[in-house]
């Protein structure tokens, strides 16, 4: 067995947690092994001041991490699966993926208890064009306002009174025991979350068999199921961070699974929504599956139109 294990991960605060909470994982079954983290800055956390939708290319938060791994200068490395691309680099593979935290978003707010409490005209902030497009389909007169930063960053802009609300991952509040005079969640039913938002992806090289070991004590395979049905409709779509896709897995018993999923126009004057059901050993393909139907029923043009203007 191996004496060490170095763990890459970003410097946010919510990063360095997900890494501790693995490495303290780690360490419980393999009380031998010394863990280290190392920590990279990614060009999604250098570049503060521009909307996320407007930086472009995949990978944002991941890219420099994933040459660590490859470069032997981390093991393996712990990612918030919404950040991860479709499609990884070829010697990586995903080891692992824990059980999940709690996928919706949240609306956080210093003064109003609810989206529909929140006066006419209200700022609302937020870098993700998926949370603006539904937002605006339910309460169209809401100026949205881009909103980068850290969980912590995000917050105390709130409350400096910049915005009404802003939206934020109900996993990463979870997280850090972070909250706000008010807060409401926004239930998958009436407002989709990210692909994969909630869920930790732990990544590796193929050829590192030991650390296959030890990561295979981790794995929640009900999660594995929802992320990798969700993966498949954003894969399906050919989706990134900067279009209004959604998506939304859960198990309805041990062997089926449900599908949701969104394409939306950006001002949410358009949204369209579609489920699939199907049996859990099949989850990639109903992701697939489902990306096709909304294709059709007009995602097409819409995903269109956003490419070329982006």
């Amino acid at each position: 067995m191996r004496k060490t294990i170095t763990i890459a991960t970003r410097g946010s605060r919510l990063a360095l947690w997900q890494a501790e909470h693995i490495k303290s994982c780690l360490q419980d079954i393999a009380p031998g092994v010394e863990i280290r983290l190392n920590v990279i800055k990614t060009k999604g956390d250098i570049i503060l001041d521009v909307p996320l939708a407007k930086v472009g290319g995949k990978g944002l938060f991941v890219k420099e991490i994933e040459e660590a791994l490859l470069n032997g200068e981390a093991d393996l490395a712990v990612h918030s699966m919404k950040d991860v691309p479709m499609e990884l680099p070829q010697g990586l593979l995903l080891g692992c993926v824990p059980p999940r935290e709690d996928p919706t978003d949240c609306l956080l707010s210093c003064k109003f208890d609810s989206l529909d409490a929140l006066p006419q005209n209200a700022c609302v902030g937020t870098s993700s064009l998926r949370r603006q497009a539904q937002l605006l389909a339910q309460r169209p007169d809401l100026q949205i306002e881009s909103l980068r930063g850290n969980v912590d960053t995000r917050l105390r802009k709130l409350q400096d009174g910049v915005y009404d609300a802003i939206v934020l991952a109900s996993a990463g509040l979870n997280r850090l025991g972070l909250s706000a005079p008010y807060m409401h969640s926004l239930a998958p039913q009436s407002f989709l979350p990210a692909v994969g938002q909630g869920a930790l992806g732990i990544e590796c090289r193929e050829d590192d068999h030991d650390l296959f070991t030890l990561l295979a004590q981790l794995e929640d395979t009900s999660t594995r199921v929802c992320v990798e049905a969700e993966r498949g409709f954003l894969a399906g779509l050919e989706g990134g961070c900067q279009v209004p896709i959604a998506g939304h897995a859960r198990l309805v018993d041990d062997e089926t699974l449900c599908l949701e999923g969104l394409v939306a126009e950006v001002d949410g004057t358009r949204i369209l929504k579609a489920e699939k059901r199907g049996h859990t050993s099949q989850a990639r393909q109903w992701g697939f599956e489902l990306a096709e139907e909304i294709l059709n029923q007009g995602g097409r043009s819409i995903l269109e139109k956003l490419y070329r203007q982006s």
